[in-house]
């Protein structure tokens, strides 16, 4: 009996002291209280600011081609158009490798109306074209590779670049006269500057072809 009196005693001490423990707000002055001098800047961070911090940084590649056929390719691709297979230019030239329609019916290619948007063919096409072009300069590669002609060393792959700019016709002319025989496009590039620019890469695996067909 007086175990049981004892623990209503200690509830209703508990109960007691909860109760006046939890006094409206009403019952406080927070005039005393003041944060004048105390640093409360609080930011919180947008959905943006937070997603900057914890995105992955992504890793950034430089391919090296070097004198590859591949980083002739490309190189001269950029020369060409910066790389832009939709890209036609003033005079009609299309895609990367800025070809004429003409030059495009001559390696098999009548309808050339989705050209700039097939981009394996425009890579077949220039293919074709190189072993076109080392078809008909097979002579000079054989007689100019390696001296030096109006002051450029000949290479195969300058060849090869010069007849894609000016035309195997007009690369011919040039390293027959010695240089004396020039030419330059529409937008003043010249044969030398091809030869120059473009020497070098490794064509060596291209097949000359006298009938070339874009696949």
């Amino acid at each position: 009996m007086k175990k049981r009196l004892f623990v209503i005693a200690v509830l209703l001490v508990v109960t007691a002291i909860v109760g006046t423990g939890f006094n409206s707000k009403d019952d406080y002055d927070f005039s005393a209280f003041k944060t004048e001098g105390l640093a409360l800047f609080y930011h919180v961070p947008t959905e943006a600011e937070v997603s900057a911090i914890i995105a992955p940084v992504t890793p950034q590649y430089n391919l090296f081609l070097g004198k590859s056929y591949l980083g002739f390719k490309e190189a001269l691709g950029f020369k060409e158009s910066r790389g832009d297979y939709q890209i036609v230019n003033d005079y009609g030239y299309m895609g990367k490798y800025q070809f004429s329609r003409a030059t495009l019916r001559m390696m098999g290619l009548k309808n050339a109306d989705n050209f700039l948007f097939d981009t394996r063919q425009q890579e077949a096409a220039f293919t074709a074209y190189v072993s076109l072009n080392k078809w008909i300069l097979r002579k000079d590669i054989k007689r100019s590779v390696g001296k030096t002609i109006a002051g450029i060393k000949i290479t195969e792959s300058g060849i090869l670049a010069a007849a894609h700019l000016a035309g195997a016709g007009n690369v011919k002319k040039f390293l027959r006269s010695a240089g004396v025989n020039r030419f330059a496009d529409a937008n003043g590039t010249s044969i030398r500057y091809y030869l120059r620019k473009f020497s070098g890469y490794d064509t060596s695996h291209i097949v000359p072809n006298k009938r070339p067909r874009i696949m």
